[in-house]
């Protein structure tokens, strides 16, 4: 069966393997004939028509840059059969575009970056259920506690809370992100200011979303519990509204549980998305998200002898029933793709996102080992935020001469008004926000009264009022970029964004009442150069620059002097190799230098400022393919080195880390794999006497067996060897004690 497209011609063959289940397609014109394997199961029920299909709507965007992506050579046709049977499980990573962070067609393996993919599948089998378990798995960034209720992540060594994305919108409150309704996650390392604005100084995390899909019907769900007595159900249904339209809806309900005493949580989600194919050239995506999450607040363990204290494993140190975080959110998306030509492709984003939360703890704020006492100090935190975000871009490919161009322009408009205050506790026995307790299993602390160390009531209530602000942000910005094929083998990547950061602060601290202002235009540029001594080869440097207002990643306020403090700036030196060297095994390496240089106040005289300056350096090393056609791995590992002006070593900035992660096909319905993550020693803050969190090794395992053409079974186990281990710290006395062994058993299935 034979397609004709301009001068190309499209050929579809079943292939008659030793399962006989896959199709190839054979590209061919008068100059040339490659030949691209689509591995494609007779049990998925995709037929030759609908592969016809599918590939006209590929190749009618940009047919050469496909067949320079992702075809084989035509040696690969004249391949034993066991050998294409291998190539159709898994092609070349690096050469096509998998990322929706890079806004560009542009193959992964011509980006002048380190960036990292973890795909919906991918999450599925490994039992993922958390951003921070992904980061378990990726070279060059490691977790940080986030004090018990949000998402943080250390990009090469910058810790961040704010540098998270959903489809390239901006997403800074701080919660914990649900993965029910992802396709992928993105993590690019470095700054990332010329693509997404401020911040993004050690590297971005993006999450790309499940859209809804046209001309396809399908049901699918999966259902786990674990060890603990946490359980969790997704819903992912597709279904046909008319000839080019569609709606998907994800949802999900979680319950939270886990090894620590008072834990409970759960977790709502609801999210549909409705696609309209308004034209050969316009495609619509509209989407809503409700969630709704309330979960205890644990922040960990106290530290004595340089070290987390290990016989306080199982002690929360913390109020039992004031502990807690809520959120609920309302999320509206839309987007519209219009390609205008072959060439020129546009796409606009309207991101509209309502954010109530409140964040309530206490936390050991001292320890005394000789007499076995902790301080307990509080807060309770409220946020209510709303953004409104609108960006576009156009993507253009042309030539001048024998120089090809494909240049991205765009621009954003950012307005977020939060209203954000805190109150302090206040115990009724000193005056204060802190009071000391005999450590005990529980703590004679709950409901805001306990038993002090001298065998008196107290009682707390959050009476103090810390801070009282509201904001009111806009932000205006707009990039250009041009990545260059100046020859065959060498391409240049240049460009830079403008933004106008205007921020306006109202104390509304009775005590204070006043108004602050700050506005800061800031160009942020980017360079790189790519060189390819083969197809599959590319080595690149590439330098950037980010800034990050003084305001903060949640806009806090500008009090003292920073109304007139410009803004920290932060520049990255990166050298690399991507490299696919079979059709089924790639690999990355990256060597890298990020600067970062502040404003503070002179000690030796306050009407004088000097510069602080920090230095982070290291490089990181993936290897992730097919060893055989039932073998896959993935192995990471990275080195980072970082110290502030003083020479005094940066927290959470482990030396060393690594992870591998492999699995196994036994046959067509049981596989298994295994995994380690290691992480070396850090310290906890940064100074010369912090405490360090020790080193540790956590095994994780995995076993599926397949039911049916439509139903697996999974068991996930984490931390195999029952390893105790501490994490990651939010500060001196809260280290986060790691789960024991638990176990996840899911069935996944379709109807």
């Amino acid at each position: 069966m034979s397609l004709l497209l301009s001068s190309f011609v499209l050929n579809f063959y079943n292939i008659p393997t030793k399962n006989n289940n896959y199709y190839y397609l054979q590209l061919q014109s008068a100059a040339r004939t490659r030949v691209l394997i689509i591995g494609v199961k007779k049990f998925l029920k995709v037929n030759t028509q609908d592969l016809q299909n599918t590939w006209r709507a590929i190749l009618k965007f940009k047919l050469t840059s496909i067949a320079t992506a992702i075809i084989l050579s035509p040696a690969a046709f004249a391949a034993d059969m066991e050998d294409i049977e291998r190539l159709t499980v898994e092609g070349k990573y690096l050469s096509v575009n998998q990322s929706n962070s890079i806004k560009s067609p542009t193959p992964i393996i011509d980006v002048p970056q380190s960036l990292s993919i973890m795909t919906a599948e991918e999450i599925t089998a490994r039992g993922i259920t958390s951003v921070g378990q992904i980061i378990d798995y990726t070279p060059g960034v490691n977790t940080s506690q986030g004090e018990g209720h949000r998402d943080s992540v250390v990009f090469r060594g910058v810790r961040s809370t704010a540098d998270f994305y959903l489809d390239g919108n901006r997403d800074d409150v701080q919660y914990y992100r649900a993965l029910y309704n992802i396709e992928q996650v993105e993590i690019l390392r470095g700054p990332n200011a010329l693509l997404f604005g401020r911040g993004g100084t050690g590297g971005i995390l993006n999450r790309v979303s499940k859209k809804a899909k046209t001309g396809e019907q399908f049901v699918n769900y999966n259902v786990s519990a674990n060890t603990f007595g946490a359980y969790n159900l997704q819903l992912d249904t597709n279904v046909d509204t008319g000839d080019k339209s569609a709606l998907r809806i994800n949802a999900m309900y979680e319950s939270l549980d886990n090894h620590r005493d008072f834990f409970y949580g759960d977790r709502y989600g609801f999210n549909p998305t409705a696609r309209f194919e308004v034209s050969d050239d316009t495609i619509v995506d509209l989407s809503y998200e409700y969630i709704d999450h309330e979960r205890f607040i644990d922040r960990g363990v106290p530290t004595a002898n340089g070290e987390p204290v290990e016989a306080f494993e199982d002690i929360v140190f913390g109020d039992p029933e004031n502990n807690y975080q809520t959120l609920g959110a309302d999320v509206f998306r839309a987007n519209v793709e219009h390609t205008f030509s072959d060439n020129l492709k546009g796409n606009f984003n309207a991101f509209y996102g309502d954010y109530d939360k409140v964040y309530s703890n206490f936390y050991a704020a001292g320890y005394n080992a000789d007499a076995n006492q902790v301080t307990l100090d509080g807060y309770i935190d409220n946020t209510q935020r709303e953004n409104l975000i609108l960006s576009s871009n156009l993507v253009g490919e042309f030539t001048t001469g024998s120089i090809e161009h494909t240049v991205i322009f765009g621009g954003e408009v950012i307005n977020t008004k939060s209203n954000q205050d805190r109150f302090n506790t206040v115990f009724d026995s000193t005056g204060g926000d802190r009071e000391t307790f005999n450590i005990s299993r529980p703590l004679s602390f709950r409901g805001l009264t306990g038993t002090n160390v001298d065998g008196v009531t107290v009682t707390a209530d959050f009476s103090d009022l810390n801070d009282d602000t509201r904001v009111d942000l806009d932000v205006y910005s707009f990039y250009v970029q041009d990545e260059i094929a100046l020859s065959k083998n060498l391409d240049l990547v240049v460009g830079a964004r403008f933004d106008s950061f205007d921020i306006e602060v109202f104390n509304a601290d009775p005590d204070v009442l006043e108004t602050r202002s700050r506005k800061d235009e800031q160009v942020s540029p980017r360079a790189g150069i790519v060189y390819k001594p083969q197809e599959n080869i590319s080595i690149y440097a590439s330098y950037s620059e980010s800034f990050l207002p003084r305001s903060g990643e949640q806009y806090a306020n500008i009090n003292g002097d920073a109304d007139a403090l410009d803004p920290d700036t932060f520049t990255n030196q990166e050298i690399g190799i991507k490299w696919d060297f079979n059709d089924s095994m790639s690999f990355t390496a990256a060597i890298f230098e990020n600067e970062q240089t502040s404003l503070d106040n002179d000690p030796n005289d306050v009407e004088r400022f000097i510069e602080v300056d920090s230095d982070i350096s290291g490089f990181e090393i993936q290897l992730q393919g097919y060893i055989t056609d039932k073998w896959h791995i993935t192995a990471n590992y990275s080195n980072l080195d970082g110290e502030n002006a003083s020479g005094v070593a940066l927290r959470e900035l482990p030396e060393n880390t690594m992870s591998v992660w492999t699995t196994y096909e036994v046959n067509d319905v049981f596989g298994f794999g295994i995994g380690a993550t290691y992480q070396d020693e850090s310290f906890v803050v940064t100074g010369e006497d912090s405490p360090v969190l020790p080193s540790y090794t956590r095994v994780d395992a995995s076993a599926y067996y397949t039911l049916s053409d439509k139903t697996r079974l999974q068991l996930n186990v984490e931390n195999l060897t029952d390893t105790l281990y501490f994490p990651n710290a939010q500060s001196t006395h809260q280290a986060t004690v790691g789960a024991p062994i638990n176990a996840r058993l899911s069935l996944i299935g379709s109807f």
